[in-house]
């Protein structure tokens, strides 16, 4: 079997659960996204890109007790599966490997 592919976003939401260990729902994960990547993330969004994640078996959730804070409404919560992590440490290392291939890597790392 190949690997895993997940898209960019995907990736981004995967990440996002495994940096919030076990408190990943849709409010923190918008929350983390915006202020790590400063773009606009829909709740939505994320919401299916979770649901997607999880039909592929990188994340499973459950849901969270009631609490009167949110109105007695229950949260998903949602963490990263073995597989999952295997698949993102997959993507880490071509990644890792693309960049180390980059001849003259100082050329293109400018941040101005």
């Amino acid at each position: 079997m190949g690997r895993a592919y997940l898209g960019e976003f995907e990736e981004l939401v995967l990440l996002t659960v495994a940096v919030l260990e076990g408190g990943a729902y849709g409010v923190t994960i918008v929350a983390e996204l915006k202020q790590r990547t400063d773009r606009t993330i829909s709740l939505s969004g994320v919401h299916i890109a979770l649901y997607r994640l999880e039909e592929k078996g990188f994340v499973r959730s459950e849901l969270g007790g009631a609490t009167a804070a949110r109105g007695g409404r229950r949260k998903r919560l949602f963490v990263i599966t073995a597989l999952g992590k295997r698949t993102l440490g997959d993507m880490r290392e071509v990644r890792n490997q693309l960049w180390d291939s980059i001849p003259n890597p100082h050329l293109i790392v400018s941040h101005d």
